[in-house]
């Protein structure tokens, strides 16, 4: 009752999850997505740059809450919801995670670079130069506020929430929604995933 079309559309039912168990289920008799399902998943092949791979790993550390090499049901599920779902702040943290290569809590600006340069591979038009330097300098010019050579998680987030480029320039982009119906309209998983 007092449901707008989209929201019916986009609820996750009882019958839902367990259409979403039975395709896990089917793609990961084990019962465990590996890194190498998950790199396929999204594109990931021989034909790949390593860039692109690390990134992926990074992904799926992410999502790997329980730090045992594989993504079980549970955590497939929560990040799921997480990247379709999610609220903006969760979004971002998952983000900082994700480039967070060393874990310190801070990014550097290696790991800037390597966010721009994975985001400049995947979503450049040819022929358009872009000065990688330049970005990375824009981007700790606008968001760290302390200005030590590192972005913590807060600058990272108030800096994304604050100004649109930013956001832009730091926003994870993994294409997930696309995935998602995709194997919707191909396996007949009966609820939308991505509103559009």
């Amino acid at each position: 009752m007092g449901q707008t079309q989209s929201e019916t559309d986009s609820e996750v039912t009882l019958q839902n999850i367990q259409e979403l168990y039975r395709k896990f289920a089917s793609e990961c008799p084990s019962g465990n997505l590996h890194l190498h399902e998950f790199k396929k998943i999204f594109g990931i092949n021989s034909q790949s740059t390593e860039e692109e791979g690390a990134y992926m790993e990074c992904v799926f550390r992410s999502f790997d809450t329980n730090k045992d090499g594989n993504i079980d049901f549970l955590e497939y599920v929560a990040a799921v919801h997480l990247v379709l779902r999610g609220k903006l702040t969760d979004k971002l943290k998952w983000s900082f995670k994700v480039y967070d290569r060393d874990g310190n809590g801070c990014l550097d600006r290696g790991e800037v670079k390597h966010i721009i340069i994975y985001k400049i591979k995947n979503h450049n038009k040819p022929g358009v130069t872009v000065n990688i330097e330049d970005i990375c300098d824009r981007i700790f010019e606008l968001v760290d506020k302390n200005k030590d050579s590192q972005i913590s998680l807060e600058e990272f987030i108030e800096g994304a929430e604050r100004d649109p480029w930013v956001m832009e320039q730091l926003k994870l982009d993994i294409g997930p929604c696309e995935w998602f119906n995709l194997q919707k309209r191909r396996h007949k998983v009966p609820f939308r995933v991505c509103n559009s």
